[in-house]
């Protein structure tokens, strides 16, 4: 497709964002409606919201270059994806948290867990690693994104980036959630039909069928690089050699602490509370299920099996035909699929960032000016948003930042890191906040800063592929990591944290008496 026809569509899915975002600031009277919508989301709107946050373009691109590295044992993400991050976080997480939340009249994750424990410290606590954290994960998003637009269509990074960024700043910071869920919804369906045209598109540029296309892969086993070889790899439709690192890499990092860290996902839990009842919540779980399973499912298997066009046109595997992982999949859209197919897949790339984004950027910002500078603001208007709006720029621009850091491959490993220290920190408090009611506050705190410290020592001291790049461990102790015995260093940190944390909830609030 030539530069016309891209700016065309370029200009029609921008003047759709913003009338998107036009109308939800309409909508938005007030700090309720900017933090939680007023309670009145409808399911389907919801339910899209909820899997474009989720499915963002470190999905796409990241895992999905992923899977075209190190093959198809990574579809037991989508499976954990749908089971527990729809299945299990909609009829189990969601229906208590709805209920429970409008019983509070709570705002935001950090309140939500600050009031059940009727604790302020546990609430800034929370809000602070969420205003802290999550920046990086964004910039992983970010980054995803402009790579993307980089390799697509030879742009510059820098440029992409900026463009990126000031364009879902001007809807997310005045239109609140309204905003972001509309232009979710509307960015779902793009990124749906998108996946779904690559996945049946993809056997056509093969010239085979299914079956033959995974036979063809699996005798591809000999054409696996050494280097892959010394790790684990075994082959793109095997799983790597258990107790491998690549084993380790793939089961503890990326499944474990993306699939159960979904579940403690600030930005994702506190849409069960937008809702009006326990019922339209069941609605949006067979829709959030399909979801997954065509955007996870098909970039994952298309990934994997990309390796089938690399062979045949270059006659190298994927990771050979380019050595950074982020970039495989932008390369293969734009040397396998139709020319028109790549300004759409732009679309659905974009969707999919932008969709994420707006959800970390609000609730940034809504640590930062509901939990932690509650007042902010306010003292003309109790019910002003002006000092969440202040944390959304301020996220903003600490995320650009951060973006400038990151290196190449970062792109999932860095989902998988922020998932798994959600999971390990926020999990243990907020499963005891739903389902045990002798769970104390001395026992949540302890939950929360055993599961926050010793993710953050593993990270620091034990985990390499954290240690190395950050050099504290080498700067203290002249080594890379404290245990440089395999496989003590490719175990990722939620192996250690996530029973800890929740040994200490239990413990604690055993050994304490109730609190009034």
């Amino acid at each position: 497709m030539n530069t016309l026809g891209i700016g065309i569509i370029v200009i029609i899915y921008i003047f759709i964002i913003a009338w998107l975002g036009y109308l939800g600031y309409k909508r938005t009277k007030n700090a309720n409606d900017y933090l939680l919508g007023g309670r009145k989301t409808n399911p389907v709107i919801m339910a899209l919201s909820y899997g474009a946050t989720f499915i963002s373009a470190s999905a796409i691109v990241g895992f999905g270059g992923v899977a075209a590295t190190f093959g198809m044992g990574i579809q037991w993400l989508c499976l954990l994806n749908m089971f527990m991050g729809v299945i299990v976080a909609f009829i189990f997480f969601g229906k208590p948290t709805r209920r429970i939340g409008e019983k509070y009249n709570a705002h935001t994750f950090p309140q939500f867990l600050g009031i059940h424990y009727e604790s302020r410290r546990i609430q800034v606590f929370i809000a602070a690693i969420v205003f802290i954290g999550m920046p990086l994960y964004t910039a992983v998003v970010m980054k995803g994104a402009a790579v993307f637009l980089e390799q697509m269509f030879d742009l510059d990074y820098h440029l992409a980036l900026l463009i990126f960024t000031l364009v879902v700043a001007a809807y997310v910071i005045p239109g609140g959630i309204k905003s972001v869920m509309y232009t979710d919804a509307f960015q779902a369906v793009i990124m749906f039909l998108c996946m779904l045209f690559l996945l049946l598109w993809f056997y056509n540029v093969i010239d085979m069928n299914f079956i033959d296309a995974n036979k063809a892969l699996t005798g591809m086993e000999h054409l696996v690089p050494e280097r892959f070889k010394a790790i684990g790899h075994q082959g793109w439709t095997r799983m790597p050699v258990t107790g491998s690192a690549q084993w380790y890499t793939l089961v503890t990092s990326l499944i474990l602490g993306v699939g159960i860290g979904c579940l403690a996902q600030p930005q994702l839990t506190v849409r069960f509370m937008m809702v009006e009842s326990s019922k339209q919540l069941n609605r949006g779980t067979l829709i959030g299920c399909i979801f997954i399973i065509i955007t996870v499912g098909a970039i994952y298997h298309v990934g994997a099996l990309s390796n089938l066009f690399f062979v045949k046109t270059t006659g190298n595997v994927a990771a050979d035909a380019i050595k950074d992982m982020d970039k495989i999949i932008p390369l293969f859209i734009n040397e396998a699929m139709p020319k028109w197919f790549g300004a759409f897949f732009m679309l659905c790339i974009i969707s999919a960032s932008m969709s994420t984004l707006s959800a970390l950027f609000h609730t940034m910002g809504s640590a930062f000016g509901s939990d932690i500078f509650p007042k902010l603001g306010k003292r003309k208007n109790p019910n002003s948003s002006m000092s969440v709006r202040i944390g959304v720029l301020v996220s903003i621009l600490v995320s650009y930042i951060i973006c400038y850091t990151l290196s190449a491959g970062i792109i999932a490993r860095g989902t998988a890191l922020f998932m798994g220290v959600c999971a390990t920190t926020f999990l243990p408090a907020y499963f005891c906040s739903l389902y045990w009611k002798k769970a104390t506050r001395r026992g949540a705190l302890a939950s929360l800063y055993t599961g926050f410290t010793v993710s953050m020592l593993c990270m620091l001291f034990l985990h390499r592929a954290e240690a190395a790049p950050v050099g504290l461990c080498r700067l203290l102790t002249g080594k890379d990591v404290l245990i440089d015995v395999f496989p003590w260093f490719a175990i990722d940190p939620i192996v250690f944290s996530l029973p800890l944390s929740v040994i200490a909830i239990i413990a604690v609030s055993l050994l304490t008496q109730p609190e009034k």
